[in-house]
C-alpha cells in the first residue's frame, strides 16, 4: 500500500520532467535543430531538419535529414547525440511488427547517420520514449496492442526487447476503433518505478511495474487482477496521450475518440479518479473529429490539445488546487489535421504540425495568460506528424 500512497509524489514534478524530454533540457542556448517526423505515403522521405534561431524567432529549412519509413514519432536521448524514431508499418521483415530506428546526431549540421534498426515486436508502434535512466526505450504499439522495452546500448544501437507485454481487459463500445487492445501510448514515473500506458481500445490508462534494473514490465499483484493500478475512462473516449501536472496528483487524459480531456485526481488508493471531463471542440460541433495532442505548458498553468476534424488548438487554464481545467481559447491551426504540436525550449512558442495540408504554424504564447497568438506558418513538409528540438552546437 506504500507504493500505491506515495505513487502522486513518484510522479512528482512529472510535468517538467515529460517537458525537459520533449525539448532535451537545452538550458540557455537559442539555437536549435527542429526535427520533423512524417509519413512517407505522400511525397515524403523520411524525418526532416529545420535550424530555429531563439534570437530572431526564425525556421530556416536544412533538409532530409535521414531517409526511413513512417517515423511517425520521435525521441532524443539526454544527451542529445541520438534520435530514435518508430517506423510505423505493419510489416517488418516479414514479421507481424513495424521498426525502431537509431540515428547518431550531428549537432553541427543536423543530419542523421543511421546505426541500426530492430522489429517494434508489434504492428504499427506508434509512441517511443526513455525511461528515467536513459538506459531504456519504451514502446507502444498501437495496432499489436502491447508495449516493448529495449536496452540502449553503449554506442547508441538498440538491443534485443527486454520485455514485451499485452494489454489486456475488456473492449469499449466502438466497433471500428475498440476492437481490441490499441497501446497508444507510454511514459515512465518520475521515479521510474511504474509505466503508464494508455490504451484506446481498453478505454483504461493502465499501470505497470517497471524493473529499471532489468527493463521489465509487470503487472500489479494479484495476478489475477487485471484493473489493479489503471485508471478507467467512459465508455468510448479512446485515451490517447496523457501528461500530468507539475506536482503529480493530476493526470490528464486526452480522449481520440470523444474528443475530450479528462481529469484523474490521485486519492492515494488503488486507482486515479476522474473529477472532471471536458470536452476540447466548441459547441454545437458535429463534424468528424480526432483529438491528438496534448500538453501542459512548463509553467503548469495551461494545457493545450489539438483536433483533427475542427483543426483547432484549444487553451485550458488549470486550477493548480483543483486540478480542474476552465476553457480559455481556441484557434485554428490554419491547416488539416494537426496531429502533432510542441512547445518550443524557451516556453514562448507552440508549433503545430498539421499533416494532411503540409504545413507547420507557429504559435506565440502570452506567458501571463497562456494564450495562443493568430499563428503564421513557417514551414512545409509532407505529412508531418511529430516534432523535437535538439540544440546546435
Amino acid at each position: 500500500m506504500d507504493r500505491i500512497r506515495h505513487r502522486a509524489r513518484h510522479c512528482a514534478f512529472a510535468a517538467a520532467i515529460l517537458f525537459c524530454a520533449s525539448v532535451a533540457c537545452f538550458g540557455t542556448s537559442k539555437d536549435y535543430i527542429l526535427y520533423v517526423g512524417t509519413y512517407t505515403t505522400n511525397g515524403s522521405k523520411g524525418i526532416y531538419a529545420y535550424h530555429y534561431d531563439g534570437n530572431t524567432d526564425r525556421l530556416s529549412p536544412i533538409g532530409l535529414a535521414a531517409e526511413t519509413e513512417n517515423p511517425s514519432f520521435l525521441v532524443i536521448d539526454s544527451g542529445r547525440t541520438h534520435l530514435y524514431a518508430v517506423n510505423e508499418t505493419q510489416k517488418y521483415r516479414n514479421e507481424s511488427s513495424g521498426g525502431l530506428t537509431a540515428f547518431a546526431i550531428d549537432r553541427k549540421t543536423g543530419m542523421l547517420k543511421q546505426l541500426d534498426e530492430v522489429a517494434s515486436r508489434g504492428a504499427d508502434p506508434c509512441f517511443i520514449s526513455f525511461d528515467r535512466s536513459g538506459k531504456y526505450l519504451l514502446v507502444a504499439n498501437y495496432t499489436g496492442g502491447n508495449v516493448a522495452v529495449f536496452p540502449v546500448l553503449a554506442d547508441g544501437r538498440i538491443g534485443e526487447a527486454s520485455s514485451v507485454l499485452d494489454d489486456e481487459g475488456v473492449v469499449g463500445p466502438n466497433k471500428e476503433r475498440q476492437e481490441k487492445a490499441h497501446a497508444h501510448w507510454i511514459q515512465v514515473s518520475a521515479r521510474n518505478r511504474f509505466a503508464y500506458v494508455s490504451d484506446l481500445g481498453l478505454d483504461r490508462v493502465l499501470i505497470y511495474n517497471f524493473d529499471a534494473t532489468r527493463g521489465k514490465l509487470s503487472r500489479g499483484q494479484p495476478a489475477s487482477a487485471k484493473d489493479f493500478l489503471s485508471a478507467t475512462l467512459s465508455p468510448g473516449t479512446g485515451p490517447r496521450h496523457v501528461v500530468f501536472s507539475p506536482d503529480g496528483e493530476f493526470m490528464y487524459v486526452l480522449g481520440e475518440l470523444d474528443s475530450t480531456v479528462t481529469v484523474f485526481a490521485n486519492d492515494h488508493g488503488e486507482t486515479y479518479r476522474a473529477i472532471q471531463k471536458i470536452s476540447a471542440l466548441p459547441q454545437g460541433f458535429s463534424g468528424k473529429n480526432d483529438a491528438a495532442e496534448i500538453a501542459v505548458h512548463p509553467n503548469g498553468k495551461f494545457l493545450y490539445a489539438s483536433n483533427r476534424g475542427d483543426d483547432s488548438i484549444v487553451v485550458f487554464a488549470i486550477d493548480g488546487g483543483t486540478g480542474r481545467l476552465t476553457f480559455m481559447q481556441r484557434v485554428p491551426t490554419h491547416g488539416k489535421a494537426p496531429r502533432n504540436f510542441v512547445v518550443s525550449p524557451t516556453g514562448e512558442h507552440l508549433f503545430a504540425a498539421n499533416q494532411d495540408s503540409g504545413n507547420i504554424v507557429e504559435f506565440r504564447i502570452d506567458q501571463t495568460t497562456g494564450r495562443l497568438n493568430a499563428g503564421i506558418q513557417v514551414a512545409s513538409v509532407p505529412s508531418p506528424v511529430c516534432l523535437v528540438f535538439a540544440p546546435v552546437d
